[in-house]
């Protein structure tokens, strides 16, 4: 008998769609609010973080469908990619250039207001891909 995987013991197809979920509507939340009460401050930061909710709202749809074919299992690796690039990417710029964000993104210094989760969604979601378990999760 064959040792349980992290994938076994975490049913990471069934937590990362959450996960994905969660960040969707506290990105999503974040930026309706930022943006609506005082955008001028810092509108970089806040259109990066509402930028965040679509890529979070994609990563959850794409990892949903992720097991109904080859396509869509591609297209979830891709938003995956995506969105570690985007959590790099605003998260150095964050450090280097941290006039830029008088206000956190969700991806701000790789997501350290929210316990880094951010960079390590896109990891464990790429990983999980490349188990090629993602049948085992219903499809949308």
């Amino acid at each position: 008998m064959m040792a349980a995987t992290w994938t076994d013991r975490l049913e990471a197809g069934r937590v990362l769609p959450a996960g994905y979920a969660v960040f969707a509507l506290a990105a999503g939340g974040r930026s309706s609010v930022q943006l609506a009460t005082h955008a001028s401050r810092a509108p970089l930061a806040y259109t990066l973080s509402a930028l965040a909710a679509l890529v979070y709202v994609a990563g959850l749809v794409a990892l949903l469908r992720a097991g109904s074919g080859p396509r869509a299992h591609r297209g979830a690796a891709v938003v995956c990619g995506l969105e570690l690039v985007g959590v790099v990417g605003v998260g150095a710029l964050s450090l280097l250039d941290p006039g830029a964000f008088p206000d956190d993104t969700i991806w701000s210094r790789f997501g350290s207001g929210y316990g880094f989760v951010p960079a390590a969604l896109p990891v464990l979601g790429l990983l999980w891909l490349r188990t090629g378990r993602t049948k085992d999760v219903p499809t949308v």
